[in-house]
């Protein structure tokens, strides 16, 4: 009687989204908390999965097994490539959890978990920097303007709010769909679905750039002269012709020696002010 009850008590509890939700927002608040050059962000994802894993595991040296597996290097983006990870995580430690228990073969190897967290990590902090730091955030920032411009404390908090909101949302989506999809789930990154949608949050990301760098980047000439008595002003002919070609063509020369330079942005800046300063000196800005 005494080892059926052991053997009860040793078998593995069934983890549930909701508890692939609270492991992803305890990797959401302490993504870099335990920040350190050897192991990057490994504890924050496994004291993320430490309430799973405990669940999984009830023979200690198996949940320090456990541990280990979880505290390897790992680096990777909070949402995209955190989310997705902690929700497959979860589902492939569900699964060595039942082999053990089970006295099955392990199909789920140490080397296939790591190697399969390795393999991700890299590709969806990539498409989560893009997407989010590089997209998300600014599409904010360009609605919040205005009102930071006329004093409002909307200017500073709508963006803060709303990007941190898209975070944590985007991410407990992604880790509760990989923790059912499982060793499937690197292919929730390549549906239909979500590459429409990081297409169209590209292609609104530089439409919003091109708002900002319209009505924010202000560069006018200053160039006139007369010819048989009739005045130009070179800035009215060019807003005849192309408005705004003046605040484009600096845009344009930014994006310029970035491409060739990389992105060296103090250099840019300092390129830049000598330029306009020229230019301003001899009258034509």
């Amino acid at each position: 009687m005494t080892e059926v009850i052991q053997t009860a008590q040793s078998a593995p509890e069934e983890i549930t989204k909701k508890d692939v939700t609270k492991a992803y927002l305890r990797w959401h608040f302490a993504n870099e908390i335990p920040h350190s050059f050897e192991r990057y962000l490994s504890p924050s994802l496994l004291y993320a999965m430490m309430p799973i894993l405990r669940k999984l595991y009830k023979d200690d040296d198996a949940l320090k097994a456990a541990y280990k597996r979880q505290l390897l290097f790992f680096n990777t983006q909070l949402s995209w490539g955190g989310g997705v990870i902690t929700g497959l995580m979860s589902s492939m430690e569900q699964q060595r959890a039942e082999e053990e228990y089970d006295k099955k073969e392990i199909l789920m190897q140490d080397d296939l978990m790591y190697n399969t967290k390795a393999g991700l990590m890299g590709a969806l902090a990539g498409i989560g920097d893009a997407i989010d730091s590089g997209t998300v955030q600014y599409i904010f920032i360009a609605i919040a303007v205005p009102w930071a411009q006329q004093g409002s404390p909307l200017g500073a908090l709508f963006p803060f709010i709303c990007f941190a909101l898209y975070q944590v949302s985007l991410g407990m989506f992604f880790a509760r769909q990989a923790f059912s999809m499982g060793r499937n789930a690197t292919g929730l990154m390549q549906s239909t679905g979500v590459q429409t949608a990081i297409e169209t949050l590209s292609v609104l990301g530089l439409f919003m750039m091109g708002v900002l760098a319209g009505n924010y980047v202000k560069v006018s000439s200053s160039l006139q002269f007369d010819i048989s008595g009739r005045e130009f002003i070179i800035q009215d002919i060019l807003d005849q012709i192309v408005p705004g070609i003046l605040p484009l063509a600096v845009v344009m020369g930014v994006y310029w020696f970035y491409t060739k330079k990389g992105l060296k942005v103090t250099q840019a800046l300092l390129w830049l002010t000598l330029i306009l300063i020229i230019l301003a000196g001899v009258g034509i800005l």
